[in-house]
């Protein structure tokens, strides 16, 4: 049998958040480009709303839409998986057989969740009182969250890179302030924060600022504690205890889990990763600042898999996407590659039902702001910002691959 054959000026492997913007804004810049979206899902989700969902702040059914709404009509869409590159011929072949010929290719498939590196995880997510907003199980973390009768409820953090790694701890501030609501459920409630990390984040400023919420809520925080096995018959949860070199177990009712994650298994496993490639890495292997391959000049990647040594948000794809498509423009006409990124990322941490810590930083780890205010504190406009504009801005600015306008900021009275 045959198998198809496909060749394309532009080939996108990834119809995330990150290519599906770099293919709308690539697009907007030039309307006659030929580009190729490899992407198998016919499902598009707005992952920091299984944030609010987990809280009761969003109906989980409104941050999926169908991807043929936000895929760019004039792409050439290939529903279908990668399996193999072959960089030097600039072909790649699907684990369907088809053959996808490029002549520049940009890697941005996001990452993909180690369930199994934790013993038990795959067998008991989803029932059993263990959850992960990271495994689209925001509506079951509210349901275990809004039923929650009193005992204790853990919430991890891994020792490898994640996706929006404030999202841990989002959830369990809310979590908090919904058992404290209750009568006879907050006093009777213990809230444990279970991270295989040294403090609450990785920028002081906002470390400092997280500190301080923990102590007023009374929170428990258990740093280098890496969750290593979940029992679901004796509803245990067994940590590695770095700095004791041993272990400890801790008996759940609610467990939210940070699940390890990498770089898909496609990528790790292709001449594009880094050379350390192994089980927590294999990134994308591309220079910071101009987010070309280091190796591949016609390659750039971005996102979630690439080895930008920054934080994983959406955020931080809004600033890489206009760089790849300034610098790959400028190859395709021999130019120098002048756009730089300068590693600006963005975690809107919600503390509470009226509060947000806006963390944006960038490669040097100094705290920045869009906003023109200090940020390093909890903030109740940037609650707003987080629940109503960042959710319209993905939907209707980013994804059509258009620019941020600080109009409406204005008009919401979070800009002079």
């Amino acid at each position: 049998m045959e198998h198809q054959t496909y060749s394309h000026q532009i080939v996108i492997v990834g119809g995330g958040s990150g290519g599906i913007t770099t293919a709308a804004q690539l697009l907007l810049k030039d309307k006659n480009l030929d580009i190729a979206v490899i992407e198998p899902s016919e499902k598009h989700c707005y992952q920091p709303g299984w944030t609010l969902a987990s809280g009761g702040l969003i109906d989980p059914d409104k941050i999926i839409h169908d991807k043929k709404e936000v895929m760019p009509k004039q792409v050439h869409w290939i529903k279908e998986f990668v399996a193999k590159f072959n960089p030097d011929n600039n072909t790649l072949i699907t684990r369907k057989g088809t053959v996808v010929k490029y002549q520049y290719l940009i890697l941005c498939p996001g990452c993909q969740l180690d369930l199994h590196l934790i013993k038990g995880l795959k067998e008991t997510l989803g029932k059993n009182g263990v959850t992960s907003n990271y495994a689209g199980l925001g509506g079951y973390s509210w349901e275990l969250i809004d039923n929650f009768k009193g005992g204790t409820a853990i919430f991890t953090y891994p020792n490898t890179p994640i996706k929006c790694g404030g999202a841990a701890q989002k959830v369990m501030y809310m979590a908090d302030a919904t058992f404290k609501k209750k009568s006879g459920v907050g006093v009777n409630s213990k809230v444990m924060f279970c991270t295989a990390g040294t403090r609450m984040f990785g920028v002081k400023e906002y470390s400092d600022v997280l500190d301080e919420v923990v102590e007023r809520q009374g929170i428990e925080v258990k740093y280098q504690h890496n969750l290593k096995e979940i029992k679901a018959d004796t509803k245990e949860a067994i940590f590695d205890v770095i700095t004791a070199n041993g272990t400890e177990e801790v008996i759940i009712d609610i467990l939210h889990v940070a699940p390890p994650m990498s770089a898909p298994n496609f990528i790790k496993e292709s001449p594009f990763a880094q050379e350390n490639n192994g089980i927590h890495g294999g990134w994308v292997d591309v220079d910071k600042y101009t987010l070309q391959h280091l190796h591949y000049p016609n390659v750039f990647g971005l996102g979630d898999a690439s080895s930008l040594p920054t934080s994983k948000t959406a955020a931080a794809v809004r600033g890489q996407v206009p760089i790849v498509v300034e610098n790959l423009l400028s190859l395709m006409k021999s130019q120098p590659l002048k756009a730089k990124y300068d590693g600006y990322t963005c975690c809107p941490i919600i503390t509470s039902y009226n509060s947000v810590v806006l963390a944006e930083f960038n490669y040097e780890g100094e705290p920045i702001s869009s906003f023109f205010i200090d940020l390093a504190k909890e903030r109740y406009s940037m609650f707003l910002v987080k629940r109503y504009l960042l959710p319209w801005l993905y939907w209707n600015r980013m994804l059509k691959g258009k620019p941020f306008e600080t109009s409406i900021l204005k008009k919401l009275g979070l800009l002079k």
